[in-house]
């Protein structure tokens, strides 16, 4: 189990860093630029994720930062939004290297945003949190598309998943 998880708190930082790769083609006003996402923008939707992940890891180990809302702009520049997300993978991998494979049927308790007592297991939880970027980092990459760039990263698992040529 726990290697599972491994694989995938890995897979988050690499499919991460590709996405912000690709973001660094593009101007701060353009990253910003409404384009009718959830989250308006991919500077939007980009904090959304980090956020998420901060709300997260903290209901999961009771530390660092709980963001007030899920579409609080934690950091206006792109390259401090950037530093935040390598080290918010870096936490979510010691995390997850934290813990023993027992730890993941575990049941945590937490509050939603709601403020409403809920409690699941470890496992789906973390299972959330990857899933949940894998599907906003989707939502990133077509925003990358509509703003001009012809071919946004692949970010699939698989190609994480082969060996390098």
């Amino acid at each position: 189990m726990k290697e599972h998880f491994r694989r995938f708190a890995n897979y988050n930082t690499w499919a991460n860093a590709r996405l912000y790769d690709a973001a660094t083609a593009l101007t701060d006003f353009e990253r910003k630029r409404d384009v009718k996402a959830y989250f308006k923008s991919l500077h939007g939707t980009l904090n959304h994720i980090l956020v998420a992940d901060r709300i997260w890891l903290y209901r999961l180990t009771g530390e660092g930062e709980r963001p007030a809302s899920l579409d609080q702009i934690l950091y206006e520049k792109f390259e401090a939004l950037r530093e935040a997300r390598e080290a918010e993978d870096r936490r979510l991998i010691a995390y997850v290297g934290s813990l023993s494979n027992e730890d993941f049927s575990e049941a945590v308790e937490y509050r939603n945003t709601k403020g409403e007592a809920k409690a699941l297991p470890r496992g789906v939880i973390l299972t959330h949190v990857f899933n949940h970027q894998t599907h906003h980092r989707g939502q990133a990459t077509h925003i990358l598309r509509q703003l001009g760039v012809a071919e946004p990263p692949a970010l699939d698992l698989l190609y994480f998943a082969l060996p390098s040529a």
